[in-house]
């Protein structure tokens, strides 16, 4: 294994742990306001970067601010679905359920006329029966939280297609800095509307905060740019979508989960799909993975 893949690997933990951090913090905070707080600490923790990696000079100003502001309400919105659901189910559902999107971007790209190949189907098949099994009781009823878990994923979806098309355009650290500013603008409006955030549940929440706001952004992100440099964009993709695995594992180190027999079995579909839908995949063919 090479470094460029340690570092992968490395992105994919931080990613998944992460969401054990977001469910922890809804024991002394608002969901709306643990995400304000999370997004002002990671675009804190990027500015630094712009010192490592420097942007082009030929940035396409107007492109760099409209696209910040599509990025950020994508984000904003896929991060609000994502914190509000993880309030009524674990962190593994919400880990594996996040990573449908690396499954919805292909199907999203046929929708804009973009040539797709017959792994992708096979992995969709089995992606749904794994979701099925993940999130599908008796009498077909869905868990809350499962259930608005699934709609961000239509926003990640979103975000990834519109990343995707500003990276030919803008360097992909300014455009995260903008999009990161316009969605603890989007958060902080939220939270002060709907919440009555304290300094007390701030602290309380300090670590989780520290963790998703710097670690699973500034320094995954880092580690990501860094990986994905020397490792194909197939690749890439693969090693990046076991961040739900690495949630489940989270989940139960840290705080005791449990998953059924059931449920075991639909994350297995699940993370089978994604590999099936994104192995092969074109030399030319881009990946743009959410942080």
């Amino acid at each position: 294994m090479s470094i460029a893949h340690l570092f992968l690997w490395s992105t994919a933990a931080i990613w998944g742990f992460a969401f054990v951090a977001q469910s922890v913090a809804m024991d002394s905070i608002g969901p709306h306001s643990f995400n304000a707080a999370r997004f002002l600490l990671a675009t804190l923790s990027l500015l630094p970067l712009l010192l490592i990696f420097k942007p082009q000079k030929n940035q396409h100003t107007k492109q760099l601010w409209l696209g910040g502001i599509a990025g950020g309400c994508c984000l904003f919105l896929g991060s609000t679905f994502q914190q509000v659901g993880l309030q009524y189910t674990t962190a593994g559902n919400a880990g594996f359920i996040t990573s449908m999107y690396i499954v919805l971007v292909p199907i999203a790209g046929i929708l804009l006329g973009h040539k797709t190949e017959s792994n992708l189907w096979v992995g969709v098949v089995l992606a749904i029966i794994g979701l099925y099994c993940l999130t599908v009781g008796p009498n077909f009823s869905i868990n809350k939280g499962d259930a608005i878990e699934l709609v961000g994923t239509f926003f990640w979806t979103a975000h990834v297609l519109v990343i995707a098309y500003l990276s030919r355009y803008v360097s992909a650290l300014p455009l995260s800095i903008v999009q990161f500013m316009v969605a603890t603008l989007l958060a902080c409006l939220t939270a002060l509307t709907l919440e009555s955030p304290t300094l007390k549940g701030f602290e309380l929440a300090w670590w989780p905060l520290i963790y998703t706001g710097v670690a699973s952004s500034g320094i995954a992100f880092t580690l990501q740019t860094l990986g994905q440099k020397n490792v194909s964009p197939s690749v890439s993709a693969l090693i990046l979508s076991t961040e739900g695995v690495f949630s489940v594992i989270g989940g139960w180190m840290l705080m005791g989960e449990t998953l059924s027999t059931r449920a075991l079995i639909g994350c297995g579909f699940i993370l089978i799909g994604i590999i099936v839908s994104q192995w092969p995949r074109s030399p030319k063919e881009t990946v743009v993975v959410v942080p």
